[in-house]
Parts: C-alpha cells; sequence; structure tokens
C-alpha cells in the first residue's frame, strides 16, 4: 500500500502503469470516475492485490469465497463495487487479498439517517461493526419520537454491521433541547417510561445497542446525566444490550463551556460499556477557516481521554466531510458551506485548485476563485488524514473509530480501512 501524491500532468492511466495496477481499480478504491480529472496535489489511495479470481459463468459470491478460502463479507471490503452490483460479469478480476498485512481487529461504527442513499449506504456497511441510526427523541410524557429506520436495521444485518439505536434530546419540530434533556435526567418516573418504551423498540427492531447522545447538556444537570446513562446500562444489561456514550472533546477535567462541563469522562466511562470520542468540529460552520479535525487537537483529547478512560472503551470520531468558507471570513457573518470529501476533491479538479497539506493539522486544503471572483478555501479529509487518525487510533490502543456520519460517499477511506483492518462484524 501506498499513497502518491497527483502531480502537474498526471492521469490515472499513467499512475496505474506505473505501479502496475489495474487503472479500474485505482479509480474505484478512490471513488473516481473515468472522466473525472485529477487535481495537483490530490491523494491517490494504491493498493497492490497479493491474490486475486477471475469470474466464470455461473459464480457466486458465495461460491467464489467458498472456492478462495475467504468469505463475502472480505470479497466486498476488497471488492466495494460489488455491494450494490446487478450481478457478477464473468471474465472480471476480484482481489481476494492484498498484499498488506491486516495490523489488528477493531470495531468501526458509523452514523446515519434515514434519508442516506440506499447506494452509499451498501457501499459503506461492509466496512462497518456496527450502523448507528439517528435518531430518537422523546416526549415529557415519555412516548419516544420515531424514525423510518426498518430499512437501515435490515441493510445492516444483510451487511453484518449490528444497528445501534440512538437516543437525544430531538424534539417533535426537530431541533435539540437542553430541557427535554434536563427533564428526563431528573425524572426517575419520566426516565423508566422512556427506557421501558426504548427496551420495546430494540426487541421489535432488532437493535444490539443504544447509543446516548446528549450534547449541550447544563452544567448542573451533570451528575444526573451520569445517574441517567447508569440507569440506563442497567435496565439494557439484562437483555444482552450495550450502551454507548457520545462524548465532547475535552482536553481536562476541567474545562469550562457548556459542551464540555456536564461531560464528565472518568464518570461517563465507569457506566457505560463504550465511549465515542467526538473528535472533530475545530472548523464548523459559523467559525473561522480551520481543519475540521486537525491531528494535534485530536491527539490532546485522545490523550486525555485515556487518562480517565479505558483505551479498550473508546472510538475516536472521525468526520466524513470539510467546510468550504468564502473570504475573507467575517465572524459572525460568514457561514461555511459543509461538503463531502469526493466533492471537496472534485472541486479542487473544476478549479484547477492545487491541493496542499497542513504538517500540523494533518489534514489537506485548498483554495479557489469562483466565477463571480469570490475567494474561498476549503478544509476536507483524504486519505493521508485518515490514516493519521488510525495512526493515532492503533498508537492509543483504542478500541476502535467511529464515522460522523456515512451520509457522504469516502472510497478511499473504506478501501484504506479494509485493507489494514480485520473489522469485527457483530451482526454476522
Amino acid at each position: 500500500m501506498l499513497i502518491h501524491i497527483v502531480e502537474a500532468g498526471e492521469t490515472v492511466y499513467g499512475i496505474a502503469a506505473r505501479y502496475g495496477v489495474s487503472p479500474a481499480r485505482l479509480l474505484s478504491d478512490n471513488g473516481l470516475s473515468a472522466s473525472d480529472s485529477l487535481a495537483i496535489g490530490q491523494a491517490l489511495l494504491i493498493l497492490f492485490p497479493a491474490e486475486t479470481y477471475t469470474v466464470q459463468s455461473g459464480d457466486t459470491l458465495f461460491s467464489i469465497a467458498a472456492a478462495t478460502g475467504t468469505d463475502v463479507i472480505t470479497l466486498l471490503q476488497n471488492n466495494p463495487y460489488l455491494a450494490d452490483a446487478a450481478a457478477l460479469r464473468p471474465g472480471e478480476s476480484l482481489v481476494i487479498r492484498y498484499a498488506e498485512e491486516k495490523r489488528r481487529p477493531v470495531y468501526i461504527t458509523g452514523y446515519a439517517y434515514p434519508f442516506i442513499n440506499p447506494s452509499i449506504l451498501y457501499r459503506a456497511l461492509p466496512y462497518l461493526s456496527y450502523l448507528t441510526v439517528f435518531g430518537y427523541g422523546f416526549t415529557p410524557e415519555g412516548e419516544l419520537i420515531g424514525i423510518d429506520d426498518a430499512p437501515l436495521i435490515s441493510a445492516a444485518y444483510r451487511f453484518g454491521a449490528a444497528p445501534v439505536m440512538l437516543l437525544s434530546s430531538i424534539t417533535e419540530n426537530g431541533t435539540f433541547s437542553s430541557e427535554r434533556a434536563s427533564l428526563l435526567f431528573n425524572d426517575l418516573a419520566l426516565q423508566e417510561t422512556v427506557l421501558d418504551n426504548i427496551l420495546t423498540v430494540m426487541r421489535e427492531k432488532g437493535y444490539v445497542g443504544l447509543d446516548i447522545d446528549f450534547e449541550y447538556v447544563n452544567a448542573e444537570d451533570r451528575e444526573a446525566f451520569i445517574a441517567f446513562v447508569g440507569n440506563a446500562r442497567r435496565q439494557l444489561a439484562p437483555y444482552g444490550y450495550f450502551v454507548n456514550t457520545d462524548l465532547a472533546p475535552k482536553t481536562s477535567a476541567t474545562q469550562s463551556g457548556l459542551l464540555y462541563e456536564a461531560h464528565d469522562y472518568a464518570a461517563l466511562g465507569a457506566v457505560s460499556d463504550t465511549l465515542f470520542l467526538m473528535t472533530y468540529e475545530w472548523g464548523y460552520t459559523y467559525g473561522p477557516p480551520l481543519a475540521v479535525a486537525p491531528l494535534d487537537k485530536v491527539e490532546q483529547v485522545v490523550a486525555y481521554a485515556v487518562t480517565e478512560i479505558d483505551p479498550a472503551k473508546l472510538l475516536l470520531g472521525i468526520p466524513n466531510y470539510g467546510y468550504d468558507w468564502t473570504l475573507p471570513y467575517e465572524k459572525g457573518v460568514t457561514a461555511a458551506r459543509s461538503l463531502g470529501n469526493e466533492e471537496a476533491v472534485k472541486l479542487a479538479a473544476r478549479y484547477g485548485a492545487e491541493i496542499r497539506f497542513d504538517s500540523v493539522a494533518a489534514s489537506p486544503y485548498f483554495a479557489y476563485t469562483d466565477e463571480s471572483g469570490a475567494a474561498h478555501i476549503v478544509w476536507f479529509e483524504d486519505v493521508r488524514s485518515i490514516l493519521g487518525k488510525l495512526n493515532l487510533m492503533d498508537e492509543y490502543g483504542l478500541r476502535g473509530a467511529g464515522y460522523w456520519n456515512v451520509m457522504r460517499p469516502f472510497a478511499q477511506n473504506f478501501a484504506l480501512l479494509g485493507a489494514l483492518y480485520d473489522i469485527e462484524k457483530p451482526g454476522v
């Protein structure tokens, strides 16, 4: 495996010939089509097959897996276009295994909304241990505010990913409410009603765990929030369900601010089975242009987290998006546009922008001028920045990683995951 940085004048076919790999495979692994232009500075993942299989008439994924000593999920990870392909084509070459030695087994989760494009979902699921479906709220009376989650649950099991139910303070109007959260944390009768309803949904729909995602919790509700998470775990554990808690990205126990004060790492770590570090949004919609998840900042959070929580419980949060800021940035006025990582690369190619890489943030960025003459700067993620985060995950011995979110395609990220790790599949 290697990462190639595109130089002026290079083409996919020339790069493929240089490394002796299939142009079609190079395109697929990097989320490109044959008509796409390359951007100077663009990072391309190059994977080297160690064993391939030529499809014969009458073959199925199951028969190929049996004949080659592998399994269908691994075939889908090594040949991601098969996840939503209509049929196998005789004569096509499938990768059975890559030359890269797997580092270790890991757990990978991805968050998704019910309106996700099915094709994008199917491309992500082979690489996920869990699919966390966003998300359920609750009324002041304890009734759940439901979602159309059945198609995602079915798809998750089809690809061996176990579905996880998410509970947050989202209201009937689709907004988040600190007051609604406070009501739940401080009313034991309401908690019992909500948790009973959660158990009913989990049993009926096949969820395997609960993701507790409460952000901007009032500081005075800190202890009540911890007690609620502990109560949820006690109620769900006898039925074999686990509890995951999402954590704001803190770097010290005394960090101030509404986002952080109620998120007591040590206490929440003690009452949760697993925890998801929301290590992103340094660069955000209304903030100044910055990397979304600069590696130096992410490491500060992880370094603190492992002093309070068993690393084997922790999932590293990874953003699957970037932002495009119109310049000059004006605080309180400028609102960056969110965009996908593959979309960002296409934008750079469209405007002839050179992609650069910040060595401290370990993140790519580029500048361009649009048709109206407005200047822009874009920060996003690519295979280099993802590799840096995965290296950090391994360095600190974390349980795995999680993606907020899998709503947008990011082929080279998933190809990298499949090449480096044995992904646990509890939904099989």
